[in-house]
C-alpha cells in the first residue's frame, strides 16, 4: 500500500471517528451552531513548529505557532472587515492564547468548512498552498495528531 493511500485512509478514520455536526459546522440537535474542537490540530502544529516553545524565533516566524508579520495583519484586515476595535500586535505572537485566537480567527474566515488538511497545508503555506510544497509538512502534523 502507497503512503499517499495509506495517509487518505487514516484522515478518513479520524474523520469518521469525530460527530458529524462538529466536523461540518453544522446545526446539532439542540439547534445551535456546531463548534469545531480546533486544539487538537493547534496542539499538533505547536508541537511541530516549536516543539512547545512560546518563545521561539525563526527568521519572522515566532512563538509557540511561528507565526508572521503578514500573518497578524492578515488577522488585523479580517478583524477590520468584521468591524471589531481588536488587534493583535507583534508581540501576540509570544502569548500561546492569543496565537491560537489568530489560527481560529483565520480558520473561520478561509476555512468554513473545518478542513483539517485545508488549515495544516494553509498554516505552513499559506492560503495558495502548494500540495506538493507542504506535504512533508502536513505527514508532521498528522503524526502528531495520532
Amino acid at each position: 500500500m502507497s503512503k499517499v493511500v495509506r495517509k487518505l485512509l487514516v484522515a478518513a478514520a479520524i474523520l469518521m471517528a469525530c460527530p458529524t455536526g462538529t466536523l461540518a459546522g453544522t446545526k446539532g440537535q439542540n439547534g445551535n451552531e456546531g463548534s469545531f474542537d480546533w486544539n487538537p490540530v493547534m496542539n499538533a502544529i505547536i508541537q511541530v513548529e516549536s516543539g512547545g516553545n512560546p518563545r521561539a524565533v525563526s527568521g519572522p516566524s515566532c512563538g509557540a505557532m511561528q507565526i508572521t508579520p503578514i500573518c497578524v495583519r492578515e488577522c488585523n484586515n479580517i478583524l477590520q472587515k468584521r468591524k471589531s476595535k481588536k488587534r493583535y500586535t507583534l508581540n501576540d505572537r509570544f502569548d500561546i492564547q492569543k496565537s491560537k485566537e489568530m489560527f481560529l480567527l483565520l480558520q473561520s474566515y478561509f476555512n468554513r468548512a473545518n478542513d483539517i488538511e485545508h488549515a495544516i497545508r494553509s498554516w505552513n503555506g499559506g492560503q495558495h498552498y502548494s500540495r506538493r510544497a507542504t506535504q512533508r509538512y502536513y505527514e508532521k502534523v498528522m503524526r502528531h495528531l495520532k
